[in-house]
């Protein structure tokens, strides 16, 4: 029987937000030319912004930090602990087309933790529920949010419990993204937080079972998507792909049609993704752009293939050399063996 919050929930979501595979929102990575060579090998995963907070969208220029390709289902997320700055930036992401926000209540670093955002917010579940209602007010789209099992001091499966409880309940949200680590707050880097603490895939699991009403996206250590499709069948609602997806772009090239159920022998036709990314590149020169904003996402492209290393080589050293030169990634693929 469908609990009062799941029905909400499939009211609320997007068909195109049901699709079970995402790609994680990363600082100095999902940017949208990062999105835009995504979208050439799957059209379906839904895609992640980099973290933007309330302010810099309140005072900032918006066209840059909010602009967008045509690069949908993606979702924009938002950082901020105030609710009246999280309504006013949610409500002028409006005009920029986005699918969903999303609260960023994960993210370690100090910089965060002194703007009193990110996990330490794990800290006061009230104050998320009022950033969550703000959120969904302002938007008006499907809102969710990505965070920790836990924090140092709140990082027993019972605090998990009443964190995602507390906010459920009080802010009516029914989709969580949950980082399977706890971050440690004031003792390691962003980076030490992503590996040190141990993965507790069995607190999402359970996470799951006492709140099946719910949708529990599970993050964290996964590497590919046979291990993702191993979280779907053991019960898990979706699968958020962090930094696998960025170090291998080519992972999601059978990503629409492996979770649609359907087989696909087809192969990747360089020839077409070689004459959208000239163009891309052509149209962002002449927006006074420069190739290696776009081709420094390219450099995790053909791992494990004859004349991988000689593609990455040639635009590591050419890249920045010649900046205005769209046919650069085009001149890479001379190396591989096809």
């Amino acid at each position: 029987m469908i609990g009062q919050a799941q029905l909400i929930f499939w009211i609320g979501m997007k068909e195109t937000l049901l699709f079970p595979i995402s790609i994680a929102p990363m600082m100095e990575w999902t940017d949208r030319h990062y999105r835009f060579l995504m979208r050439l090998f799957t059209k379906n995963t839904i895609l992640y912004t980099e973290m933007v907070t309330a302010d810099a969208i309140i005072r900032g220029n918006r066209d840059k930090l909010l602009g967008k390709n045509r690069d949908n289902p993606v979702v924009l997320q938002l950082g901020g602990n105030d609710p009246q700055k999280i309504f006013q930036a949610s409500k002028i992401s409006l005009d920029y087309g986005y699918d969903a926000l999303n609260l960023n209540v994960g993210c370690p670093s100090d910089r965060v933790s002194d703007g009193s955002f990110g996990a330490c917010l794990m800290n006061d579940p009230n104050r998320v529920v009022d950033l969550m209602i703000a959120m969904r007010e302002g938007g008006n789209i499907p809102v969710s949010v990505k965070h920790r099992i836990g924090i140092n001091g709140k990082e027993t499966y019972e605090d998990l419990c009443h964190f995602v409880e507390t906010i459920s309940v009080k802010a009516n949200v029914s989709h969580f993204i949950v980082h399977a680590r706890i971050a440690i707050l004031g003792g390691l880097s962003p980076a030490e937080n992503r590996s040190i603490p141990p993965l507790r895939y069995e607190d999402v699991y359970r996470l799951k079972e006492e709140f099946p009403h719910l949708r529990i996206e599970i993050n964290g250590g996964i590497r590919d998507l046979q291990q993702a499709k191993e979280f779907l069948t053991s019960g898990i609602d979706a699968v958020m792909i962090g930094r696998a997806a960025y170090e291998n772009p080519l992972l999601f090239a059978n990503a629409d049609d492996m979770f649609h159920e359907k087989d696909s022998s087809e192969n990747i036709d360089w020839n077409v993704i070689s004459d959208s990314i000239e163009k891309y590149l052509s149209d962002h020169i002449a927006n006074d752009g420069k190739v290696h904003h776009v081709l420094r996402h390219c450099m995790g492209f053909f791992h494990g293939v004859n004349g991988g290393k000689k593609f990455r080589r040639f635009l590591s050293e050419t890249m920045n050399r010649e900046p205005k030169n769209s046919k650069l990634f085009t001149q890479a693929l001379q190396f591989i063996q096809q």
